[in-house]
């Protein structure tokens, strides 16, 4: 299909056929899985994935894709039009079955869909996406390197998360300007994580994260009695506090 790329929407579509496979081998899919893309664009991994699953989702918000998609997949594919940030998942969720979300990702709107997910997570067996790189690290960071961060607590909160494949520009047509990298996301089980008011935790880490050079004693100088009481030294910086203190943290003002 000839298509050309359209900037606002963010489009590189993916065209190595060995990352391709090595992706569909990551994910696995098994006749008769839910399972719905994000983004399916040309149908590099729609494809392949059909004929593993025999139906899918997907949500797609190109005309001209959405177009394509229908006419050549009439019968396997069910095409969801809009905007995915808009998407409500809900309309998806089985009540014998859990959704598996794959996408390669546009890279201008990755962290706004990643939280647009979460909310769903208690109906998701797992995600796999492709996204920026330099956003998979930030993700699977460790505390005390440079790319932990609010979206490494928040994420790492709700899911447990692995860097699969890292995948050079070349692999896209057009080349991003950047490396990319599969992630590989599964939703930690409800009653882990039933206690977490995930409002409150985003909103106590951006509070902490606002700064990044500053100590938590300037940050989060409303939680000096908070931190002394679990042993976290108020000139610590927010990148060297791991998710469990966090946690206990939050727990300790509720």
């Amino acid at each position: 299909m000839k298509h050309t790329a359209r900037k606002r929407f963010g489009q590189n579509f993916l065209s190595d056929q060995s990352i391709i496979h090595s992706i569909v081998r990551s994910i696995n899919p098994q006749p008769g899985d839910l399972m719905v893309e994000i983004g399916p664009g040309k149908a590099a991994l729609t494809e392949p994935l059909l004929k593993r699953l025999g139906h899918m989702h997907v949500v797609e918000i190109d005309h001209d894709l959405i177009k394509f998609l229908r006419l050549r997949f009439a019968n396997q594919l069910t095409v969801h039009e809009g905007d995915v940030l808009a998407f409500d998942f809900k309309h998806l969720i089985s009540p014998t079955q859990k959704l598996r979300i794959v996408g390669n990702l546009p890279y201008n709107i990755s962290s706004p869909l990643l939280f647009h997910l979460m909310p769903f997570a208690g109906e998701i067996l797992d995600q796999h996406f492709m996204l920026q790189k330099e956003v998979v690290e930030r993700m699977v960071a460790c505390p005390g390197s440079k790319e932990f961060g609010r979206l490494s607590v928040m994420l790492q909160a709700r899911y447990h998360m692995e860097l699969l494949l890292e995948v050079p520009p070349e692999s896209f047509e057009p080349a991003p300007k950047v490396d990319s990298a599969i992630v590989r996301m599964i939703p930690k089980p409800v009653e882990t994580i039933a206690q977490i008011d995930f409002d409150r935790l985003q909103k106590l880490v951006a509070q902490a994260f606002s700064q990044r050079r500053k100590m938590l004693r300037n940050t989060l100088f409303d939680q000096l009695e908070a931190l002394a009481a679990l042993g976290i030294a108020p000139t610590a910086r927010a990148e060297e506090i791991p998710l469990e203190q966090w946690l206990e943290l939050l727990k300790h003002n509720s």
